[in-house]
């Protein structure tokens, strides 16, 4: 790279004031991007249930993960990508469209104006205030919550951890192609880190990927697949009509939006405290530089997805896999947007990068995010309590939101119990009777 371009991009991003470089950024992006390309393949398959046609989906999915990462590289400086988030998506296609009957133009009316909704709480310092609320402990607890969640997540699409009847999960068979692949992916990646080899997730996991095809464990059969596809999803949602869910579905209005919002807004919350902490972002305060171009960033993605034609689009864990190979600021976010806006043209061989061979990287990344924990006090039931519930429910619930929830809910608990409740605590108090409420009202449905 040129020295002008070099240096430009060094003023641009404080590369040398946050210890790294374009390289060094260049590789954490594609390693974010590695970790993530399977949202290109997975959000179609989800939301092609719905109805709405798969190949348009792919594109969309690939626009607006691009738009929203390059967004938050460009606006917030961060390491921070984002896609279409999974569970979102299920819930999009299976609960609303398919279970409560409404059309997918309607549903995609409800993710833009919770995309409204998430930039007016931002403009109010709704959202920066809750941040604020949320006690260091439970930040600590989040990070390594997330953590397991990744590394439970990479030992799934590994093959090594598998569901079981009797006792929910399972050690898989680790003679199979899948799990042996992604060992020796995680020996490859390990042993590089061990000798602090720069780049050794994205070489791993290219290593790893070249044996699976050699092996002839990538297989690929794209479909059809053009650009053009986009159109037609694409400014195909119904606002008008999702005023008019109220007549034929009840509260299903308030439902729909109540869950678009509290998911996203307490996955972005989670996700954005654990890759900031692990990025060596957070001052010690806990505070998070830049946090309101953050948060408008995310909002503007949701209504930019919303309007490609695809369902809420949040922040990725997997954005600790950039960082965990030294992305350090948004120039690891915008390489990402870019590999993403690239893959609009191939989409359907996202699959040449198997599932085994990006599991290795998520179960490391995980494992290195339990740091944070030894900033609690485990021998003080006060702090440990909450922190449990959040490491524990984050995996064991596949929900980073619901991890949250249980921590606030019993660091509030406590709080009353103790008899500490302070003005200050306002906030916490109304946030947990809120999440005591959700989870009613889930258990009522």
């Amino acid at each position: 790279m040129t020295a002008p371009v070099s240096s430009l991009l060094e003023r641009r991003f404080a590369l040398a004031a946050r210890g790294t470089d374009v390289r060094t950024e260049a590789l954490a992006g594609t390693t974010t991007f590695l970790t993530m390309a399977y949202i290109v393949l997975v959000n179609p398959a989800i939301l092609g249930q719905a109805g709405l046609p798969v190949a348009a989906v792919a594109a969309a999915t690939c626009f607006a993960a691009a738009f929203a990462s390059i967004l938050m590289g460009l606006v917030a400086n961060v390491p921070l990508a984002l896609a279409p988030g999974m569970g979102l998506n299920a819930y999009f296609s299976f609960t609303v469209v398919q279970q409560m009957g409404v059309p997918w133009p309607v549903a995609l009316g409800c993710v833009f104006i919770s995309g409204v909704c998430f930039l007016l709480l931002t403009l109010a310092g709704v959202r920066q205030m809750i941040v604020a609320a949320i006690p260091p402990h439970l930040f600590a607890a989040v990070a390594g919550g997330i953590g397991l969640f990744i590394g439970f997540i990479g030992l799934k699409n590994a093959g090594i951890v598998v569901s079981n009847s009797a006792t929910s999960v399972a050690l898989g068979d680790l003679r199979a192609p899948g799990p042996l692949l992604a060992m020796f992916g995680l020996a490859v990646i390990a042993g590089l880190s061990i000798w602090r080899v720069r780049g050794a997730t994205l070489i791993g996991i290219v290593l790893t990927t070249a044996v699976g095809w050699i092996l002839g464990q990538v297989t690929v059969a794209p479909v059809a697949y053009s650009l053009s596809a986009l159109t037609q999803t694409a400014f195909k949602l119904d606002l008008p009509g999702v005023f008019g869910l109220t007549g034929t579905h009840g509260l299903g209005l308030f439902e729909i939006l109540f869950v678009f919002l509290f998911v996203d807004l307490f996955d972005n919350i989670g996700t954005l405290v654990a890759v900031t902490k692990r990025a060596g972002l957070m001052d010690a305060a806990g505070r998070i530089p830049g946090l309101n171009r953050i948060l408008y960033t995310d909002a503007a993605a949701t209504m930019v997805g919303a309007l490609a034609g695809t369902s809420t689009v949040t922040s990725y864990v997997e954005s600790a896999a950039g960082v965990q190979a030294g992305g350090r600021t948004g120039l690891t976010a915008i390489v990402t947007g870019l590999l993403f806006l690239l893959t609009m043209f191939v989409a359907p061989y996202a699959a040449l990068v198997p599932l085994a061979a990006t599991a290795p990287a998520l179960i490391l990344v995980g494992g290195l995010m339990m740091a944070p924990l030894v900033e609690v006090d485990w021998d003080d039931t006060f702090t440990a309590l909450p922190a449990f519930l959040t490491v524990a429910i984050i995996p064991l619930s596949f929900s980073i939101a619901n991890g949250l929830a249980f921590g606030i809910t019993a660091h509030a608990v406590l709080k009353l119990a103790r008899g500490r409740v302070e003005r200050g605590d306002t906030l916490l108090m109304i946030l947990a009777a809120l999440f005591v409420v959700r989870f009613a009202y889930l258990a009522a449905g």
